[in-house]
């Protein structure tokens, strides 16, 4: 363990892996495939409230935005157009990741990859990555019952490694919603990384105890840093 932590939730896309427009590339898609015109009003609203909401179940944002048959229809064509972009062979990794997961593995940190896509989706990036090997765990809200904010890809990821106190947790994302989500399961450090969806202003504004440049600075902070409790705002 590095000091106290035994688990590390890590997000995806744009905590471990580069995202480079490629979520809000495939949130385009399934809009217009629900019969949201691209750039009508109904259109820009959609998509600021696609960025807001970065974090969340897919699933969960087009039922915000969509009827029911047309949420339907565009998670599954969202699940669809990022697959198509993985399969392409351009998904990579955030600079530095993979040695950041082998460190805190060898270290005895349990590693959960956490996401707001579908199983299907996230299987897919691990695949093309070659990340089985190298995470503990990996899930999606529909493995847990309910995504970000809520706090159950986290309590998942407890349960199912067998840690009991969150006191032992680490919780880092690039989006407000992985903040909230690490806060709401009282997990000890809440960190946010500059290099997705949200920047440093947004993060700022939602409970943390670090925000860092990149998931390269995690392992130095679990070392030599002493976390401030679940809930604290960090400003600085």
């Amino acid at each position: 363990m590095i000091g106290p932590f035994g688990l590390a939730c890590l997000d995806m896309a744009g905590t471990t892996v580069r995202d480079d427009g490629a979520v809000e590339a495939a949130f385009d898609e399934a809009l217009a495939a629900a019969g949201v015109t691209p750039g009508s009003p109904r259109d820009d609203a959609a998509h600021r409230f696609v960025r807001e909401t970065m974090g969340w179940s897919k699933a969960d944002v087009f039922a915000e935005l969509l009827d029911h048959e047309e949420a339907a229809r565009a998670t599954e064509r969202f699940a669809a157009a990022y697959e198509a972009i993985v399969a392409t062979g351009k998904v990579e990794p955030i600079p530095g990741a993979p040695g950041v997961l082998r460190d805190l593995r060898a270290r005895g940190v349990r590693v959960c990859l956490t996401t707001g896509f579908a199983p299907s989706t996230r299987d897919a990036l691990l695949d093309a990555l070659g990340w089985w090997g190298e995470v503990d765990l990996a899930l999606s809200p529909a493995d847990v019952g309910r995504g970000r904010p809520a706090p159950d890809l986290v309590l998942g990821a407890m349960a199912r490694l067998g840690i009991e106190d969150p006191g032992a947790v680490v919780v880092v994302g690039d989006t407000v919603s992985d903040l909230e989500a690490g806060t709401a399961a009282r997990a000890r450090a809440v960190v946010g990384v500059l290099t997705g969806a949200h920047d440093r202003a947004a993060l700022a504004e939602a409970p943390h105890t670090a925000i860092l440049a990149d998931i390269t600075g995690l392992p130095a902070l679990l070392e030599h840093s002493e976390p401030a409790s679940p809930g604290h705002v960090d400003r600085n």
